[in-house]
């Protein structure tokens, strides 16, 4: 019996597969990056993003809306959107606006950001911007003043009557609004309907009332989000379906009416054995919303998406030095890495989330259940279950090793750098790790820059004071 981690991996999963392959030497490979060469270079712990990757991600996605709108002989058009919440770094959002895609944001200061990529010619004036969520008033302020100014494709979703009540007194011109239907939770959740949107019932009263009769407001999009993401549930069908319904019978009402947000993300790779069929869950989505308008005889919408998730997920990987190894009873045995999992991977702590674990080095020695602990004190500073099984292996590491063995997350590019307050002050005073940027040159060839150092002990001493 074969009791290689390279035999393991071989008998459990396609290996190699997109994004991930052994070199010539016995390292891993990410996206055809050499992750040695940059532990040589720069030295862990560090977060890597391969930039190409949220290009790649959002053709594709456009692509199979493209190809689905085609087939079907869907009339409406299709508008891909990155919601700026999942990455707001530079870097990300220079990548995802050379692929012509519309922006999601979330807050007032998500708008001065956005005036920052104006000002460098990033955002060509036909994007939309969509903004979502419950608005405190300086978020509602900054709408405003952006509408009234340049921002004539600034989507304010209107998440309940007193929002819109805001804009009816301070718009100077006529502007596109939107609404947001509140879904019902998954069976399973603490509660049952989400927080944000107004209540299906009241959509056509508010709608009767507060906007047909206003010159101010142009009711162009519904928007309607699952929070679980777009899966093949009868919740999510069922979820989809209801807001269709609210689609037609307001567009009934309302000739300006020509857009349905479809809110929740496509899925991305959490496991070398994630499945997900893309193609059929997109083409099901189209012949939704086909069906739904042909059956009530109104005017197929163009689709919105907001996938952000979806879109710079799958360019992250965080990697770790193993720094050593401690059997603390006869069936435990932990590799300690060389920063924390819960201020670098706060996902993984916070609501159980895997991603795909791979070591860098030692392919060929033999394998061994583990738990991975990190720096902090805490005690659920931990990871020890993958997506496919309620256990981690890992290489062994020999005593006479002259090199450590190296881990690495990957497809962590959205969220954690968000959640764990990248730059800020961290459980036990443990540093941000450095942050390498790999994009590829004219010629295709890879070239790797640090963006930020490792956080030092100045900085964080100086925002506590000190």
């Amino acid at each position: 019996m074969n009791n290689r981690y390279v035999d393991l991996i071989d008998q459990t999963f396609y290996f190699p597969q997109e994004g991930f392959d052994i070199d010539s030497n016995g390292y891993l490979e990410f996206n055809g990056v050499p992750l040695k060469y940059l532990i040589e270079k720069y030295g862990t712990p560090f977060k890597v993003y391969y930039l190409p990757r949220i290009g790649e991600q959002i053709k594709k996605a456009k692509n199979l809306f493209t190809r689905a709108i085609k087939a079907s002989g869907y009339t409406g058009r299709y508008y891909y959107s990155y919601c700026t919440k999942s990455n707001h770094f530079s870097h990300v959002l220079e990548e995802v606006l050379q692929h012509d895609v519309q922006l999601e944001t979330s807050s007032a200061f998500d708008l001065d950001l956005i005036q920052r990529l104006a000002a460098r010619n990033l955002i060509n004036p036909a994007n939309y911007i969509i903004c979502n969520g419950f608005k405190p008033e300086n978020y509602k302020r900054r709408i405003v003043e952006l509408i009234n100014t340049t921002f004539d494709n600034l989507i304010p979703v209107c998440d309940n009557v007193e929002e819109l009540s805001y804009y009816a007194s301070n718009f100077t011109k006529k502007c596109k609004i939107g609404l947001r239907v509140a879904t019902e939770e998954e069976p399973n959740f603490e509660f049952y309907t989400s927080r944000l949107g107004i209540r299906n019932s009241e959509v056509i009263p508010l709608y009767k009332e507060k906007i047909v009769d206003n010159p101010l407001f142009e009711l162009k999009m519904l928007h309607f989000f699952v929070d679980t993401g777009i899966k093949d549930t009868l919740y999510y069908w069922g979820e989809l379906k209801k807001a269709l319904k609210v689609y037609c019978s307001l567009r009934k009402l309302c000739p300006t009416l020509n857009a349905i947000n479809i809110g929740g993300g496509l899925p991305i790779r959490n496991s070398l054995g994630f499945e997900f069929d893309y193609k059929y869950m997109i083409r099901e989505i189209v012949n939704n919303v086909q069906s739904a308008c042909a059956s009530e005889q109104v005017e197929m919408p163009d689709i919105f998406t907001e996938f952000g998730k979806y879109t710079v997920g799958e360019s992250g990987a965080n990697i770790f030095e193993t720094l050593a190894q401690k059997q603390q009873n006869d069936s435990e045995k932990w590799y300690m890495i060389d920063n924390s999992l819960m201020t670098t991977l706060p996902d993984t702590w916070g609501i159980g989330e895997r991603f795909i674990l791979l070591p860098i080095n030692k392919w060929k020695n033999e394998y061994q259940r583990v738990n991975i602990g990190g720096l902090s004190c805490d005690n659920s500073d931990y990871y020890n279950a993958e997506v496919n099984q309620a256990q981690v292996y890992l290489p062994t590491i020999d005593s006479d090793d002259t090199e450590p063995l190296y881990l690495g997350f990957f497809h962590t590019g959205a969220y954690q750098d968000s959640i764990s307050g990248y730059g800020g002050i961290k459980h036990c005073l443990i540093p941000s790790p450095k942050q390498i940027l790999i994009y590829r040159d004219e010629l295709g060839n890879l070239v790797d820059i640090m963006a930020r150092p490792e956080q030092t002990s100045d900085e964080m001493l100086k925002i506590l004071g000190y």
